[in-house]
Formats: structure tokens, sequence, C-alpha cells
């Protein structure tokens, strides 16, 4: 097919005509439709326990809920899940040290399955939930969650023990005032009846307390609450976590369209800088019926200040640069090796620092693994922030972890006897999921070695060496192992061909075969752009990558549209499916009426590193701009762009890049359309933003070169703002806010948009549709000669 409007021909039976060619809004109510119009593609891929079935959720019918499939392995038959077997499915779960055995929790009930036969055996059947179950380190019981407790199910008998007994609160206090305890001593000191029967009951209970078997230590937790509990594999000790609820003020977002008719509240997010809760870990020693806290004031560090508090200093050369008390952690869940020793990640609340540590659970006591600090904060995969931090055990002595000390997120080995640690995986590259073979002896790695721009599978030896390639199609792969190793199931996709699942031998130059076909025939009825992937010089040098949707000679209008992902992290600029699949959509559209469309990985943007990454630590609206206009520039000098009619527009992050554009490069961008945008960052949540810009109090002027609301004055371009007015997110009174202030200064090229039924990210296609249809008049009138 030529292009969309063609398209539009086979979708409505339209005659090509000047009607047909112009009613880009029966393009967009198509194209918005989302999984209607592209097909209902493949995900949460897993394999059955015998590793002959994958299973995935689908919708190749269109039917009004996904359901699960089933691959057969052997005949490559897809079949949908029935009720039955839907309720015979297991669950992920804990393994046996020879996988003979795994246990797993299933809708609030615990199962043992014995991998011999399959054959499942079911634990508990109750109302109440149970969860998290695995093996002690024996591997003659199950130990699994109820009610805040640790209890322990004996597999050979079945007979059930409470490990711990957590309680909420203080306590009984029976101390009595001075008052009433000299009434109580007067009143036994005269009445000879009521020392007796005291007597007597003082003595029964002494009796019944030595024939009692032996109970957990109750632990009252007090003002704090329980927020996790980790038995040692001999069950001779819980580590514990508490924490302090800061009750920081969540904001309500009104719901204005409700079932009840009723306007109703929604209860979001605290902002940025509010109260954090305070957590403590402790370790609970079963026989010697104790408890101590893991205490962190001799960390490496532990007493830091971050480097930009110099910058509020009244007197710099006074400045201590080490704080009285210790910054406030978090301990994680700590990792056990079979013969019992612990490891835990540990990271400061400022996200500065994160150390992994051994503990020492007789004594409570730590002991430094390996230290990662940043000035900026703490991520990459595999480390924080957007990712869980991977810790592992190869064996008794030796953990595998990720770190982005070299700048890029990679594997590394430590002996925790030594500490003594050893790189597995350098260069510009990142590891982006790690896996240990059931042997111990491979390690299975999705990463970007290749190129930024595509993801690819890895065999690795545990004790280093080459990482061999498996996957070798151009593009992303989602892969997972099979329960035997053998085989792995692959959802693949490459820039215009939306993901499917493919089956191949878990070796190198295997080949991948094809199971499943998603995409409906009016989506492949138009031959979708396989956009070029370019480079662009920064004013600063550096090399900017970026996707470019070029129109045809004979259409092009001489006008470009930039634009701009959200999230901030997160890559865009790469060779797979995009999860921004609808604005791919669009800027296809946008190339067949002419317009030179880019797509930039501007500084901030996953995939790349930590540099790149924390590019804008302490300026958003910096570095991430300046490649915006740097992007501009390119395409005014090599693809003949006239520099006068450039727009650009996005959601969340790149709504805020796109107001900052507009305030702050009003000569270089015409217009722009903010879709769900932040406004003031001091409004947003705290996990991400104190990362970035630190909290307001402490970093004022992060803040304030950072927030559009502060610079609207410099809007001169035409501005329209879309926004969910039930965005528990970024919240409607973001652009409330940043309305009233327009308002105030007296701008009037701006229009705002609102979608009531709609929060952050949007459902409906009507509201696609419409908004799209907004955003391309806008470009329309702003951007094309009269």
């Amino acid at each position: 097919m030529k292009n969309l409007f063609t398209l539009l021909l086979v979708l409505t039976g339209l005659t090509l005509g000047a009607q047909a060619q112009n009613d880009s809004q029966l393009v967009l109510r198509e194209i918005m439709k989302g999984e209607d119009f592209v097909g209902y593609l493949p995900g949460n891929v897993r394999w059955s326990d015998d590793s002959k079935y994958i299973y995935f959720s689908w919708n190749p019918d269109g039917d009004t809920l996904r359901s699960t499939y089933k691959a057969d392995v052997a005949t490559k038959k897809i079949s949908k899940l029935t009720i039955d077997e839907l309720k015979a499915l297991t669950d992920d779960g804990e393994y046996t040290k020879d996988y003979g055995k795994k246990v797993y929790a299933s809708n609030g009930d615990i199962f043992l399955m014995d991998n011999k036969n399959f054959a499942v055996r079911q634990i508990t059947n109750t109302l109440v939930r149970e969860s998290n179950p695995g093996f002690s380190g024996d591997e003659k019981s199950v130990i699994f969650n109820l009610d805040n407790n640790l209890y322990s199910w004996t597999i050979s008998d079945g007979s059930l023990k409470q490990l711990t007994d957590f309680k909420d609160g203080n306590k009984r206090s029976s101390k009595k005032d001075a008052a009433a305890e000299w009434l109580e001593n007067d009143q036994m000191a005269n009445i000879e009846i009521l020392r007796k029967r005291k007597g007597e009951r003082d003595a029964r209970k002494y009796r019944n307390e030595l024939i009692e078997p032996k109970r957990p230590k109750t632990i009252y937790t007090g003002d704090l609450k329980l927020a996790g509990m980790w038995p040692s594999p001999d069950l001779q000790y819980v580590v514990y976590r508490i924490y302090k609820d800061a009750k920081a003020k969540n904001t309500m977002v009104p719901d204005y369209v409700t079932e009840s008719s009723y306007t109703e509240e929604l209860r979001a997010r605290p902002n940025v800088g509010g109260p954090e809760n305070e957590f403590e870990s402790w370790v609970y020693d079963i026989k010697g019926d104790t408890t101590y806290q893991i205490k962190t004031d001799n960390i490496e560090g532990i007493f830091d200040k971050p480097k930009f508090m110099k910058d509020y200093a009244k007197n710099p050369s006074e400045y201590k640069d080490t704080f009285d008390k210790p910054r406030s952690v978090i301990i994680g869940q700590p990792i056990f090796s079979n013969d019992g020793k612990a490891v835990m990640n540990i990271t400061s609340q400022d996200n500065k620092d994160r150390w992994i540590m051994t503990l020492d659970l007789a004594s409570g006591q730590l002991k430094l693994i390996d230290r990662q600090h940043d000035d900026a904060w703490i991520g990459g995969p595999g480390v924080g922030w957007f990712a869980n931090g991977v810790i592992g055990w190869i064996d008794n002595d030796n953990i595998y972890f990720q770190s982005e000390v070299t700048g890029y997120s990679h594997l590394y080995t430590a002996n925790v006897n030594n500490g003594k640690t050893k790189a597995l995986t350098k260069g510009d590259f990142e590891i982006l999921d790690v896996q240990l073979s059931k042997d111990k002896k491979t390690f299975y790695l999705t990463s970007n070695m290749v190129s930024p721009h595509e993801q690819h599978f890895y065999h690795l030896p545990v004790k280093g060496g080459k990482m061999v390639q498996i996957t070798s199609l151009k593009g992303g792969h989602e892969v997972t192992v099979s329960p035997d190793e053998k085989k792995l199931a692959v959802r693949y996709s490459y820039s215009n061909k939306p993901w499917e699942v493919y089956l191949m031998p878990n070796q190198a130059g295997a080949k991948m075969e094809q199971l499943t076909t998603s995409t409906t025939k009016e989506f492949n009825s138009y031959k979708w752009r396989d956009p070029e992937i370019i480079q662009f010089e920064a004013a600063d040098g550096a090399k900017v990558p970026a996707t470019l949707y070029e129109p045809a000679a004979d259409k092009k209008n001489g006008a470009a549209v930039i634009f701009v992902h959200g999230a901030g992290y997160l890559q865009n600029v790469h060779r797979w499916w995009p999860s921004y699949f609808r604005e791919y959509m669009f800027n296809n559209m946008l190339a067949d009426n002419g317009y030179t469309v880019l797509a930039i990985d501007f500084r901030a943007s996953a995939g790349y590193g930590r540099d790149w990454r924390t590019a804008i630590y302490r300026h958003m609206g910096g570095k991430d701009l300046s490649d915006q206009v740097d992007g501009a520039k390119y395409l005014v000098e090599q693809h003949g762009v006239d520099k006068d009619r450039i727009g650009l527009y996005g959601g969340s992050y790149g709504g805020f890049i796109t107001l900052m554009a507009l305030f702050k490069e009003a000569d270089t961008f015409k217009s722009g359309a903010a879709l769900r945008s932040v406004t003031d960052w001091s409004h947003y949540n705290h996990g991400y933003t104190s990362n970035i810009l630190n909290t307001p109090t402490q970093d004022s002027l992060a803040y304030a070169r950072s927030s559009p609301l502060y610079f609207a004055e410099g809007l001169k371009g035409n501005l329209l703002i879309l926004h969910g007015m039930v965005d528990t997110n970024v919240h409607f009174q973001d652009v409330v806010r940043l309305s009233q202030r327009l308002i105030e200064l007296g701008k009037e090229n701006w229009e705002m948009a609102v979608f009531p039924m709609e929060s952050h990210g949007f459902i409906e296609a009507s509201s696609w549709a419409d908004e799209y249809r907004r955003i391309f008049e806008l470009f329309n009138k702003t951007l094309l000669k009269k």
C-alpha cells in the first residue's frame, strides 16, 4: 500500500478522491484503536513444567478479554486453555536443590509438585491467604507466610508449626500507678482469702507454663508495621523488616464521571520531598529466643553528605561534608546460600549509595562486599531505580551481581570470604537480564552488546569468557528458557514487525520458528516504515541517536515534527516493535502527509549507560531539551526543513519537554502538543523525582530551573495541552496550575483539551483519536504554508 490514505480506502470502501485524501480523521480513528487495529500481540510467555507447552496471553479473535493459550512444542498446534486447564496451571515457585520438587502459591493457597511425575499436592485450602512459599534448608518442610507470620509444614506427615508470632502494638503492661498499687497491697494484706486464691492461681499458671510446648517469642512491633520476613535455611533465624509510616499527605483526584453519578475521590500519591517511611531490619534468633537490630552506623560512607549540598553552604570554607547522624537506608531481602550465609543489598534512601554486604546472623554484624556510589543517583539494569538489584549465589562462597561502576551495567562475581570481585563482562554496552543455569555453569544473559538498538540472548561461562550470541535476527528478543533448558520461547519483533512468539533450540546458530500470527488484515495492508536510525552531533559533541521518518520526495512539505518519548529513562530508538506503537503509526501518517519526523533518544534515555542516564541530574530541561534543539538543527541542515516550521509533541516526560521547548526555545519550535505533562516537578512523586532533582527543600535551585511553570512567560508559539482528568500519576492539577499561570500572563495562543474518563495511560480509542486529531490539526494549522 502506498500510504495510510490508501489504507483508508481498504477500511472504509471510499473511492480515491479529494475527500478521502483529506479525511485524516477517519485514518486516526482506525490506527488509534490500538490492538483492535494492530492485533492482540502475545504476552506473558512462560513454559509448562514438563517443557512440552508454551503458555501465553493472546486474543486472536478479538474477544472481550484476553485468554491464555498454549502452543504444543511437538506439533506447533495452538489452542485456547479450557477452564479446567486454567485451574490446573501451576505458578512460578521455589525448587529443591535438585529441582525434584516445586512449591508455589496459587489463589491464596500453597501447592507442592513432584517434578518427576508432575503430580500436585495441595497443602492448604483456606479462606485466608497463604503466600511466599519456600523450602527449608533440609528440604523436609515447606515454609510460608500466613497473616504476617511464618509457618512450617512438614512434607512427610503434614504437621504444621508456627515459627514466628509478630503482633501489632505493644505488650499490655501490668504496671499500676502508685495509688492503685498501694490499694492492692493494702487489700491483700488484710484479706486472707484473696491471698489464698492468688497463690493457687500463680501455682496453676506456673505448672501450665512448665508443661506447655515451646512457642515462638511474641514480638510486638509497637507503632511500626511489618514489611517482610525471611527465615534462614536452618530455621534458626528470621530476618525481618519493620517501618514507621510517615503518614505523608496524599493528593486526592476528583473523578467526575462515575457509576454512582456522584463525584468521587481517588486517593493518589504524595508529592516529592514529603516525610518518608523509616525502616529498620532485625534478626530473630529462634533458638536463643531473642531479637537484635541490624545496625548500619559503621557502613563505609554512611555519614557522607551528597555533594550538591555544598552549593547551599553559607560559608563554603567551613562546610562539613559529613552528617552528624548516619543516613537512612533500606536493607533488602537476605539472599541465603545453601549453607546458610546471607548477603543483602542495602541502599541509602537518598539513593547515592548501594552496598552489597554479608550478614552474620548470629551477631547481626555486616561485612562489606561491594560499594557503588554515584554523586547523581544509583541506577541501571539490574542495579536500582527502575530495576531491582540483582544478587545470587553461585556456590557457598561466591555470589554474582550487577554494577554500573564502569558507566555501564555489567555482571560481576565476588568471593564473600575474601571480598575479591571479578568483572565477567565489560564494554560500552549493558547487561539487561541475568539468569543462572540449573547446573550453575552458565549465565543466560540478555544484552545490547551488538548495538544499543538491538537486544539478544547470550550464554556466558560462570567463570568468565566469551559471550556466545544465541539469537541472530536483527531486532528485539525477549527469551524464556524452558525448565529442561533445552529450548527457548522467544518473543521477537522488529521496528515495523510486531511481537510474535517463536520457538528455537537453546544453542547458537539455531533457527527460530514462528508460532503465532497476530496482526490484522488491515494492519498488514500498509507498508509500515522501517525508520532509519541516525546520529546527529549535539552542541557539546555528543552523538545523539534518533529515528528518522522521511516523506516521499514528491510529498515533502518542508515542515518537521519531533516526537519526544515519555518516562525520561526509556528507550525509543531501537529495532523492535515500539511500546509507543500508536505514536509510531501517527509518525507514519505524518510522513505520508509530507512531514519529516524525528524521534530522539535524548539525554536521560535508557540503553546508553550511566552518563547518558544522569546527564539531567539537577537540571531536567537542560541536556534533554538541548538535544531536541540540536535535532531540529540537524533537520534544517541535513534534510532541508524550514527552520520556522518545526513542531514537537510528547506525553508525560515528553509533554514536559514540549512545554520547556515552547517556553525556553520559542525561536526553534513553532508549535507543540503537550500530553499528560509534568508542569512543576515539586508536584511529582518522590521515588522518581528525588533521584534526579533531590528534594525541593534541599535543592530548590534544581526545581526552579527544571519546572515549566517558572518559564511560561516565554511562550510565543502555539501550545496544545491535553490531559486526563483522573490521572493519578501526573495529576490534572498540574495543567490547571499552568493554565492559571498562562491566563495571568495574558497568553492567547494556547488551548487545552481534557478527557474526563482517562488516567495517565489512555484506554479508550475515542480518547486517543480525539487527542491525535487535535495534534494533527495543530501541526497542519501552524506548520504548513498557507
